[in-house]
């Protein structure tokens, strides 16, 4: 019996070292799985120029984070190739207090779609992939204004008498986006990765409305869902790069 262990023994780590000095695909293989939170930085300058004229604290300039969910898989009849999906939102905002007034602004960004990426095969033991994500996505710009009194029975008193102590007023950029991407995938092991990678997102076919889908007109040329991001993530899954 010792005999046995011992022979299996031998064999597993006879294998492991081979693995690791021989590669058993010519090309990456695999996929899986992954949390990629990232930093968006989009143009906020139309926003905070309309919230400045007014006297509030500006959205920051320096980006926000978001949080979303990809995955790929190496399509394997066509070398270095993998495609996907993902999904990402992300927010900012800015309060102020006017006397009893509560004033608040929140910017939201969100979309997702199909990820194409080539994996360059002049490095190997990672994945440096160049590709985009082809998809949709919203854009939309709440803007509240209240004493913070509500009562369920004004509520619907105010919107019978057309007259309200609040305000809130829901502006929405839907889009098709084209994003190209660059990633870098490090193999912690064969089942986990972990990136770093940048993008642009461009957006093209945006539609603006307000409230419960009206036409909203006069939107500043400069606000859109145009945005540099920067984005890590974790995959588990099944990886030979």
């Amino acid at each position: 019996m010792q005999s046995v262990i011992t022979l299996l023994i031998v064999l597993f780590l006879s294998i492991t070292i081979y693995s690791q000095q021989n590669k058993y695909f010519d090309a990456p293989f695999g996929g899986g799985l992954g949390y990629v939170p990232g930093w968006y930085i989009p143009n906020l300058d139309p926003v905070n120029s309309e919230m400045g004229t007014i006297g509030m604290p500006e959205l920051s300039t320096s980006g926000f984070y978001s949080s979303g969910i990809a995955g790929f898989i190496y399509i394997g009849f066509v070398k270095h190739l993998r495609v996907g999906g993902m999904g990402f939102s992300g927010s900012t905002s800015s309060t102020q207090e006017v006397g009893n007034e509560n004033r608040e602004v929140v910017y939201k960004l969100g979309g997702g779609g199909l990820t194409i990426e080539y994996t360059l095969p002049i490095v190997k033991d990672i994945g440096i992939s160049v590709g985009a994500t082809i998809g949709a996505g919203t854009m939309t710009v709440n803007v509240f204004s209240n004493n913070g009194d509500f009562n369920w029975e004004n509520i619907w008193q105010n919107l019978e008498n057309a007259d309200s102590s609040s305000m809130n007023t829901v502006m929405d950029n839907s889009f098709w986006m084209f994003t190209p991407t660059l990633n870098l995938d490090w193999p912690v092991s064969r089942f986990v990765v972990l990136r770093l990678g940048v993008g642009y997102q461009l957006t093209f076919g945006d539609k603006w409305t307000a409230d419960n889908n009206q036409p909203l007109q006069g939107v500043p040329s400069g606000l859109s869902g145009n945005a540099f991001f920067i984005q890590s993530g974790i995959f588990i899954g099944f990886f030979a790069f």
